[in-house]
């Protein structure tokens, strides 16, 4: 007996058949934004280490850190404020660098407001990073003095680094006061001689605050030759693991960081990472 063709296998077939160009139209839309995607700029800035300034040393023609109404120490080791460098708010990012950078250990891929808080114009950040290095450094002037029971009247300090925006230098600066002027409190040097690099905000208060890009920094400061890193303790898991022949140290407060290099120049214990 000859089978009787279903009335419904004709519509099944044509399903079946059809179903490979539903997909082919379905992935066309997909397909094309990707390829938009591609020469579309996108709301990222592409980070990477940038450059190292010795805040006990001079830039730019003259000392970074002078003073008057006290007495300034010769200093020989070097603390070292780290920054990184990244593609302006104007720049054009393609899908293709945001995909490199997520697998580069030297790139970093940040939304624009987490670089650029301040939006605006490129003029406009400028001025604004600008307004916030000041700000800094009069934050890690008044820290150090207090530190150290220097009345602010008779004891000047002038921090120069023009070039360099944002408030992430602050421990820095605090920690190159402290030293050009007290030194360790023993007559030594607060370094040790060594080259000490880090990062962080300050109070005025002495407080240690977090900053952005601390693994980038980190390998900023490798490479202009620290050998220690001072990293904001809320920090501590972004910057790990380390590279190779830096030690990290964690702090919290102008104190607790005056504390570690001391102990470090005289081969005590120090916390780390």
């Amino acid at each position: 007996m000859t089978p009787t063709p279903s009335r419904t296998g004709t519509p099944a077939r044509r399903r079946t058949l059809s179903r490979p160009r539903a997909l082919a139209l379905a992935a066309a839309p997909v397909v094309a934004l990707l390829a938009v995607a591609g020469f579309a700029p996108l709301p990222y800035s592409v980070a990477r280490p940038g450059q190292t300034t010795d805040v006990l040393g001079t830039h730019g023609g003259g000392e970074v850190i002078s003073t008057s109404g006290a007495t300034v120490r010769k200093t020989s080791g070097q603390l070292r404020m780290v920054a990184i460098q990244a593609t302006a708010p104007t720049a054009e990012i393609r899908v293709g660098e945001v995909i490199e950078g997520w697998f580069r250990t030297d790139r970093a891929v940040l939304p624009l407001a987490a670089v650029f808080p301040s939006g605006g114009s490129e003029e406009e950040v400028a001025q604004h990073n600008v307004a916030d290095m000041k700000s800094s450094q009069r934050a890690a002037t008044t820290a150090a003095l207090r530190f150290l029971h220097r009345d602010p009247e008779r004891v000047k300090v002038r921090l120069r680094l023009d070039d360099v925006g944002g408030p992430s230098a602050g421990l820095m600066f605090s920690l190159g006061i402290v030293d050009k002027l007290a030194g360790d409190g023993s007559g030594g040097e607060l370094t040790g001689g060594r080259t000490i690099a880090g990062t962080g905000t300050i109070d005025a208060d002495g407080t240690v605050g977090a900053v952005g890009g601390a693994p980038l920094k980190t390998q900023a400061a490798r490479r202009d030759g620290a050998s220690v890193f001072l990293v904001p303790k809320a920090e501590c898991a972004q910057v790990q693991p380390a590279p190779k022949g830096l030690r990290l140290v964690p702090v919290s407060t102008l104190k607790g960081a005056v504390q570690a290099l001391r102990a470090l120049a005289k081969g005590g214990p120090v916390p780390g990472c």
